[in-house]
């Protein structure tokens, strides 16, 4: 058996395609773009790369971008009022801060500065609380993502078995949350679980966010399960001084066991951006007033 590819590039191309679609429609009616912000403090290079793209991808899409970029010295204070500065500005429905961020930064203050109603990364606690009780609340775009994925290929999950490796605010603790909310039978699994490739191998679902490097083999797969596989990991490649991207499973030999897999790249990473933007125009919805369908994307 050869597991099916889920192709996270031409899912992210078609939901980008919607957002751009309903954008259009949100200016007609608003009079305005919805609007996001992103503020970058540093020079970190992954962080640049990261920026640059999100940046695009939102014009792209038909909304506005607004991009602070400050130096890494700057104040925590500074940005602090940044944040509140864009808390109040009408044409800004969606602030993203990007992390990490200097050392001297409190990287949790800055995000509870940031409105609830405007963060559309999913991290402040009050959108954390929301997604455990079940409210309308933005989840963290990569978790959410990786649900789109996983109802696009198995449609109802009621009842199946679930387990999440790691158990981070950003991917395992959100991803668990949406999971339950999606009636699966769900473990969050992490360094410190006994016997953990048993407890992956009953799993009808797997999502791998640890960031070891082809950590779950094959034999931990239950035949027929799905992999999510959110892990990017840097390791050296065969031509010497090259490296190549792997995730946290083993590819390879999961393709002979799962039913579908993601790829890394190509899987879950083209999502976080797509879904940022999804989150982005449901707060300008949201902020201007607006109703969306809850179907509408």
């Amino acid at each position: 058996m050869t597991a099916a590819i889920i192709d996270g590039k031409a899912f992210a191309a078609n939901l980008r395609a919607k957002v751009g679609e309903l954008a259009a429609a949100f200016e007609a009616e608003a009079g305005r773009k919805a609007g996001l912000a992103v503020v970058l403090v540093g020079e970190d290079p992954a962080s640049q790369v990261y920026v640059r793209s999100k940046g695009k991808q939102t014009v792209e899409a038909g909304m506005a971008s607004f991009e602070h970029r400050l130096p890494a010295e700057t104040p925590e204070a500074d940005l602090l009022a940044l944040v509140e500065q864009l808390n109040t500005d009408p044409a800004v429905d969606g602030i993203l801060v990007q992390l990490p961020l200097p050392g001297h930064m409190d990287e949790q203050k800055v995000i509870s500065t940031i409105n609830p109603d405007k963060d559309v990364d999913g991290f402040h606690v009050i959108s954390a609380g929301r997604l455990a009780v079940g409210q309308p609340g933005f989840v963290p775009c990569t978790p959410l993502g990786c649900l789109m994925l996983l109802k696009d290929r198995l449609g109802s999950l009621s009842g199946l078995d679930a387990v999440v490796i790691g158990r981070s605010n950003i991917v395992g603790k959100p991803m668990a949350q949406l999971l339950l909310a999606e009636s699966c039978t769900v473990t969050i699994a992490h360094s410190r679980t006994q016997n953990l490739p048993e407890v992956v191998r009953r799993a009808d679902i797997v999502v791998a966010a640890v960031g070891r490097a082809e950590m779950v083999k094959a034999d931990w797969i239950k035949p027929g399960a799905t992999v999510i596989d959110v892990g990017i990991n840097r390791v050296p490649a065969a031509e010497a001084g090259k490296t190549r991207l792997v995730g946290d499973v083993d590819y390879a030999g999961a393709m002979d066991v799962a039913g579908a897999v993601t790829p890394v790249p190509g899987g879950v990473g083209p999502m976080t951006i797509a879904v940022l933007l999804r989150n982005t125009l449901v707060a300008a919805y949201r902020n201007a007033g607006l109703e969306l369908a809850a179907d509408a994307i």
